[in-house]
This record gives C-alpha cells, structure tokens and sequence, in this order.
C-alpha cells in the first residue's frame, strides 16, 4: 500500500503556508457511549454471575454464597475506575499548577520589561522631546493586568514601544552612550531571551494538557465532568511575524 502522505511524489505548496495560533479554547465533551462504558464496569459481571446462578444453581453447593462473592468481585472494575478517576483528577491539578507557575514566570519578565521601558522613557523624557504616541503606550501599559488573555499581547505592545524608541535613541548619539539608558538595552534584550525560554516551557505544558484532557476514557472522562477546556499557546503578534521575515540588512 502506498504511503497516504508521500514528500516525494505527492502535491507540494511551492509558496508555502503561514502558520497562526488558533485563538479559540475547545470545550471536552463525552456522549452517552462513557456513561454506558462507567455503567458497564459495574454491572457486567454481576449480571454474567446472577444468571450463571440462575442456570446452574442446581449443581452449586451454596449458589446464594456464590452469587454474592460473584457480584462482590465484579464491582472490582468500577470501584478500580474511581481511583483510577480520582488520580486523573489530582493529574490535571498537579498540572494547571505548572503551568500556572510557567505563566507566572513569563508575567515576571514581562513586569520586569515594563518597568525598564517606563525607566528610558523617563530619562529621555527630560532630555528630548518623546513622542507622545510613545508616552501614551507606556501609560497604558503601567496598570495593565496579565492573564491567559492578554499575556501575548501585552508582550506584544511593550515590543512595539521599545521598537519606537530605538530611532529616537538613535537619533540623538549622546544618549547612546548614557549608562542608564544603555544597562536598560541590555536587561531587555537579557529579559526577551528568558521570555523566549519560559515561553517554550510555558507552551510544551499546555500542549501536554490539551493533549491529556482528550485521552479517553478515563482523563477525557474527569476533564469533561470538570468542564476543562484546551488552553491558548503563548503566541507573537503578526507584526513580530512579519518583522522576522523581513530583511536584517
């Protein structure tokens, strides 16, 4: 049988295809079919022993003990998918924790960025005259709050803001060489490579969730009764895609 997916002979996109985080969180839903399966793990056995008893109680010495052990033994399998159900649930809790403190790290960069960008702004406040569109983004920047939502694009608006300021820096040679404002350069450039590192730690636990939550039956099971939804990987802002693309020199 031929390969269904051949990079040999099979159709090709010579112009290539852009690839874009889905902005969209999917719920997890089970059908009847679960309930049926959680069902049968009780009753299955229990049933199979009642009428083996019922068919062959003349030739048992103690059908009544026997059909009491049988049925005792039968519920071994539901009782094993509740532990089973309890351990999946502490799973998913030991691991929005994690993922929780990635966030939490990325949302420390962040702050840290902010700060550092509302500290050049200061300075070269009093030595030129900042644009005011760049005065007016750092403001709004000062009482924003992160979450899962807005985590991307608030890293995206402090990009934009030091990215307006470079040309007026450069315009200006003298303050180039201002220690304040050149230590200020280099912690962002340190605090964007951590934010990068976080990032790719931050995204590999949420693809480990948005996989989990959809193992079935018993992860895909707890998360649909615990109304859990895939999470939103931290994404770049198109113009940071664009600007990637763009020539360096």
């Amino acid at each position: 049988m031929a390969n269904l997916l051949d990079e040999v002979t099979g159709p090709v996109n010579d112009n290539g295809r852009d690839v874009r985080v889905i902005d969209r969180q999917l719920p997890v839903e089970i059908g009847f079919g679960s309930t049926i399966f959680e069902i049968a793990l009780w009753v299955t056995i229990p049933i199979l022993v009642l009428i083996y008893v019922a068919l062959m109680g003349n030739t048992l010495g103690n059908p009544l003990m026997v059909g009491i052990i049988g049925c005792l033994v039968g519920i071994l399998p539901g009782v094993i998918f509740i532990f089973m159900k309890i351990s999946a649930r502490n799973y998913f809790q030991q691991l929005e924790q994690r993922i929780q403190a990635e966030a939490s790290n990325i949302d420390n960069y962040l702050e840290q960025r902010v700060q550092i960008l509302q500290n050049v702004v200061g300075i070269l406040d009093r030595a030129i005259d900042l644009d005011k569109d760049v005065m007016k983004a750092v403001a709004a920047l000062r009482g924003g709050r992160l979450s899962d939502d807005t985590r991307s694009e608030v890293n995206a608006q402090v990009n934009t803001a030091f990215r307006s300021l470079f040309p007026q820096v450069e315009a200006y040679p003298e303050l180039k060489a201002h220690n304040a404002i050149a230590d200020a350069m280099q912690q962002n450039n340190y605090l964007q490579r951590e934010i990068t590192a976080a990032r790719t730690v931050y995204n590999s636990r949420v693809t480990q969730w948005n996989t989990d939550i959809f193992r079935w039956p018993t992860k895909m099971i707890v998360a649909a009764r615990q109304g859990y939804t895939t999470r939103i990987p931290f994404s770049v802002s198109a113009e940071t895609r664009d600007m990637a693309r763009s020539k360096f020199f």
